[in-house]
């Protein structure tokens, strides 16, 4: 009997070990660190998500090589946890290596993409900015691409080929800034430069640029739309059609 006991016990024990969790892949914007996404990390592996926050020298390439880094990193870490579907979560920058990583490889165990402040049409600002002396010290290659014209890499995307949402800030602390962008924007990025063809829901918070990941109600969100592929706030459009909203989680 005991022996019998002790291997139903480890016949257990090793189910549990084996049993896959969802991933979720965080990637921090320009000129940040994986740091600026640690309450996210934590309030998502709260909810049982294996979480791999990335962290990218995103100053030193461009845009391309940057996406081939992280993302195959933050890919990486979740197959040796054995965890599957993955998901991304985005901060600015984070969200166009998704999607330039994402135009050369097929998103096959994508299951869900959620983008913070991303620059899906690039910024004025880049436009206005970006010759002048010091620019490309602070911003580095990858700032150089994130322009609004025909010849900037955002123009060269294409529509996004997996479940996404948009969370786009309307309050600016960078007044300057704000002078450059079309209103309203989030003071690095008007709303409607973050919007994308096939992108399955979008809101707005008023919330600035470089708080987007800290904000409770955006992280909120972010849990929701993981969870049920929509967004709860008042001022969320939903373009797909899911099931569920789900509750306060």
């Amino acid at each position: 009997m005991n022996k019998q006991i002790v291997m139903l016990v480890l016949m257990l024990l090793y189910s549990a070990s084996t049993l896959s969790t969802e991933c979720v892949v965080l990637l921090h914007g320009l000129a940040r660190t994986s740091n600026s996404m640690n309450e996210l990390e934590q309030k998502l592996t709260d909810k049982g998500y294996y979480v791999a926050n990335v962290d990218y020298l995103s100053r030193e390439k461009e845009i391309i090589e940057l996406s081939e880094i992280a993302i195959s990193e933050g890919l990486s870490r979740c197959q040796a946890h054995t965890s599957s579907p993955v998901n991304f979560v985005t901060h600015s920058l984070g969200g166009i290596l998704v999607r330039q990583y994402y135009k050369n490889h097929p998103p096959e165990n994508v299951k869900r993409v959620i983008m913070l402040g991303p620059p899906n049409n690039g910024s004025e600002i880049v436009d206005s900015l970006k010759n002048l002396p010091g620019y490309s010290l602070l911003n580095g290659p990858a700032g150089q691409q994130l322009g609004t014209k025909n010849d900037d890499l955002p123009k060269h995307l294409g529509p996004v080929n997996f479940e996404l949402g948009v969370i786009a800030g309307t309050r600016s602390i960078n007044l300057i800034l704000s002078t450059f962008l079309p209103n309203p924007d989030d003071g690095k990025v008007s709303v409607e430069s973050t919007k994308i063809e096939g992108m399955c829901g979008f809101m707005t918070l008023p919330v600035s640029h470089p708080f987007l990941m800290k904000d409770d109600q955006a992280i909120n969100e972010v849990i929701n739309f993981l969870a049920y592929g929509k967004f709860k706030h008042e001022s969320a459009i939903n373009f797909c059609h899911n099931e569920h909203v789900g509750e306060d989680l």
